[in-house]
């Protein structure tokens, strides 16, 4: 049996970042997971450190958007008809959160991990060797009618008041930052204070072998098994079973699995995502994630080719892959860039973990000493992994943390 200070349950970016954090202050840390590092949702995503987030993802309020939705003709949503019944109070809850003053109140809450979201990435992969992976140039919103351009101007003026930079281009002036676009949109805006990387999942490895080089020890094992014996958590893995006075748990969508047999209960909800790599066709090319945002999807240029990500897909999180939305989308992407061949033949699917305040849970698990919650993180978990992982282990080790935790913290759904 090995004793060590913590343990931490899952190795997503979120949880090696939050390990990495706590073996740089000196802990001995187990970084348990059933399988590698990254290899689950952190690899799926578009690549983007978000630190120009303003507002959370927004509940469509047009009927013509609700209406394609709802007949399963828009490319930005699918949805699984038997899950709807499951997840309808927590629509409900999203869609309030994401009116005018409530996003305002999620801008300021989340400013303070957004503003750190790129330079805590920098310090890592610094430290890991992994510079190479990282992009500065921020990333393009394109949009292809008038009417949502006019809408993204609170957006707009809310970062100006944040000290972001969200440059408005014509469409001449996009397709001289990124050449190999067709004119088929009317409207840019450039976010230059993001940046972006080349290969998620190699990050995530680079951090993982910085931990193992701070003495940290990464083992397979199945988070369910975590339990209290005596004063410590215990958790069962390939190697034997593991001690230690602090627990963190950092699965992601998978957290419910281990805090619901210990009582905690939160109203985490997922939304599936997809996405697919091509090749460009001849020698057409990015140099930044471009977000096609009346159409819903990304394209990122990633190390395997052109990644193409999807919008949202409301259905148990375990229910078969229905990767329809490629089939509504591709036409847009096709005529806005120039795709050739498959990369791969089937779709990856992950699932993100939201709440429907679009705020992580960080700090304190409720009612159980010595257990630390760090997940939640919706669209963001690859921006904020650093970041979040940083504050929680100021919060576990007593240091004074960057910012206040409160806005994060699990307490907040007590009422």
């Amino acid at each position: 049996m090995a004793r060590t200070d913590a343990i931490v349950l899952g190795a997503g970016i979120v949880g090696t970042s939050a390990a990495l954090h706590l073996a740089k202050r000196g802990l001995a840390v187990a970084l348990v997971d059933r399988g590698g590092p990254g290899e689950e949702t952190s690899y799926g995503n578009a690549g983007i450190i978000e630190g120009n987030t303003i507002f959370p993802h927004a509940f469509p309020m047009d009927f013509g958007a609700l209406l394609r939705i709802a007949l399963k003709r828009a490319p930005e949503a699918n949805y699984h008809l038997s899950f709807l019944p499951k997840v309808a109070t927590w629509l409900l809850a999203y869609r309030a959160n994401t009116q005018t003053g409530s996003s305002i109140a999620f801008a300021e809450a989340m400013r303070p991990l957004f503003a750190h979201a790129v330079s805590e990435h920098e310090a890592l992969m610094a430290e890991a060797g992994a510079a190479r992976y990282l992009r500065k140039e921020g990333w393009l919103k394109l949009y292809r009618n008038d009417g949502s351009f006019e809408d993204n101007k609170r957006e707009c003026e809310l970062a100006e008041k944040f000290g972001l930079v969200a440059q408005p281009l014509g469409v001449g002036e996009a397709r001289a930052l990124e050449p190999s676009l067709a004119p088929v949109f009317r409207h840019a805006v450039y976010w230059r204070d993001a940046a972006s990387v080349t290969n998620p999942l190699a990050v995530t490895e680079a951090y993982a072998a910085r931990f193992t080089k701070l003495g940290g020890v990464i083992l397979k094992g199945d988070a369910r098994t975590l339990h209290r014996s005596g004063d410590i958590w215990r958790v069962d893995t390939d190697e034997g079973p593991v001690d230690a006075k602090d627990a963190v748990v950092a699965l992601g969508p998978w957290a419910p699995d281990v805090l619901g047999p210990l009582g905690i209960k939160l109203p985490l909800a997922v939304k599936r995502g997809y996405h697919r790599h091509f090749q460009p066709r001849g020698n057409a090319g990015l140099t930044r994630p471009i977000v096609d945002a009346d159409v819903g999807y990304c394209l990122a240029p990633m190390e395997q080719g052109i990644r193409i990500t999807t919008g949202a897909e409301f259905a148990d999180r375990d229910a078969a892959p229905t990767p329809v939305q490629f089939d509504r989308l591709m036409p847009a992407a096709r005529a806005l860039f120039p795709l050739g061949e498959e990369v791969e033949k089937q779709p990856w699917m992950g699932s993100r973990p939201c709440f429907a305040d679009s705020r992580p849970v960080i700090g304190r698990a409720p009612g159980q000493r010595g257990l630390w919650l760090d997940y939640g993180h919706a669209h963001w978990g690859l921006t904020l992994g650093p970041a979040s992982g940083r504050l929680l282990a100021e919060m576990m080790t007593g240091a004074t943390p960057f910012c206040d935790p409160a806005p994060y913290a699990a307490e907040r759904f007590a009422s």
